[in-house]
């Protein structure tokens, strides 16, 4: 019976979940730590990545308010230039061909400015701006606008908005030009970004023009 957009805050968080196995790290009453919950049972499961996006691109959206450099690394970190300023963990229940229950797990670095774990490139948005924020005021703004996109998903011509949604997702990418390194289970390789597919499908292409496409875990920056 919990209602949709519930959100709970954890000042003090000791066992913060990342990526791939790792912890979060965040000090005490410093950042924001939150999780949601969501319904969207109008979503089928093959589309539930419009789900990251539209997560991402609300928290990016906002940040870009405060600083500039902030990018979308695919899937759905938040970075600085070439440092890690919130991850986002998404858990999907299924309901049938669609998606019963999403939950959003989310750490966002506000005015910590220390990290003592072995994570490699955190940073705050007090560290980039030299400045305290309001933490309450920023989630505040970040839940308006993953609200604003969830409502567009049930109401808006849903072709065009997913499409616009995905167009934003893509200006938003990180190391969106260029050509940069990755690795996966065959190594290292250098490779520019071609596309995100609508599944999700991270498609690459390698310096002998070769199109290399991976789901999630496949590949990995070398940050």
């Amino acid at each position: 019976d919990i209602p949709e957009f519930m959100t709970v805050i954890a000042e003090r968080q000791t066992a913060g979940k990342g990526q791939r196995g790792n912890s979060w790290e965040s000090e005490d009453c410093k950042n924001i730590t939150f999780s949601f919950v969501l319904y969207p049972t109008f979503i089928e499961a093959r589309q539930q990545f419009i789900l990251s996006q539209i997560i991402s691109l609300s928290i990016k959206e906002e940040l870009d308010e405060w600083a500039e450099g902030i990018s979308i690394k695919w899937p759905n970190d938040i970075y600085w230039n070439e440092k890690k300023i919130c991850g986002i963990l998404i858990e999907n229940d299924l309901l049938g061909h669609h998606i019963g229950r999403s939950i959003s797990g989310i750490g966002v670095n506000i005015n910590q400015e220390v990290f003592r774990s072995d994570a490699p490139n955190p940073v705050s948005l007090k560290q980039i701006t030299g400045q305290e924020h309001d933490r309450y005021e920023i989630l505040s703004h970040i839940l308006k606008r993953v609200q604003i996109y969830y409502n567009g998903l049930q109401t808006e011509d849903g072709s065009t908005y997913t499409a616009e949604i995905a167009a934003r997702y893509a200006r938003s990418l990180f190391r969106r030009r260029g050509f940069h390194p990755y690795e996966d289970a065959d190594g290292r390789v250098s490779a520019r970004l071609l596309r995100v597919e609508q599944d999700g499908r991270f498609v690459l292409e390698d310096e002998n023009g070769k199109e290399r496409e991976y789901l999630f875990k496949e590949v990995q920056y070398i940050v």
